[in-house]
């Protein structure tokens, strides 16, 4: 598995930006959002029971990770009409401001190494990428264990002091200095 201080693979998906079938679907890649940090993470399956739990998660803060000139992307190795469907059919879902992507030739989860080798599904991975394409965090759940979206937020603010933070750490306490 690819992990911190390796660089992101490149990519290029099918993604799902919408609920309306004339404006869903959107190309993005790796230089979309160039410059940005960005937060990748994948769930197993759409149409499942812990997935949009965490999904939903994300949209709620994505405002959060935006005011921090943070992008997230959701992706798993569904389609990108499976995503439609799904969207257009979960109400916690339709209203997602992030896309979805969709990596249905398992390209960009093989080369990250996050395939669950009994299901041949993503697992539940989350990526922060700074600016310049570098991993600077990696975490990977069973699939059967939905993840802490607030900790993935922390964690973005942790990594853009660029300081020492202790255990705990949240945005605007003190960071560690060294004597």
């Amino acid at each position: 598995m690819l992990t911190v201080g390796d660089k992101f693979p490149a990519f290029d998906l099918k993604a799902v930006v919408s609920t309306d079938p004339k404006t869903a679907f959107t190309q993005i890649n790796n230089e979309t959002y160039k410059g940005k940090w960005t937060v990748v993470f994948f769930w197993p399956k759409d149409f499942t029971f812990v997935c949009p739990t965490e999904i939903a998660a994300f949209g709620k803060l994505n405002t959060e990770f935006a005011d921090r000139d943070a992008q997230v992307l959701g992706a798993s190795t569904d389609s990108e009409f499976v995503h439609l469907a799904w969207r257009q059919n979960h109400a916690d879902l339709k209203d997602l401001p992030f896309p979805m992507l969709a990596d249905i030739k398992r390209e960009l989860s093989t080369e990250l190494g996050i395939l669950d080798k009994q299901e041949g599904v993503a697992l539940r991975a989350t990526f922060i990428v700074d600016p310049d394409g570098i991993i600077r965090f990696a975490s990977v759940h069973d699939l059967s264990v939905g993840r802490n979206v607030n900790e993935v937020l922390r964690t973005l603010d942790a990594l853009q002091t660029d300081e020492l933070c202790p255990c705990n750490w949240q945005k605007g306490e003190d960071v560690l200095k060294v004597a």
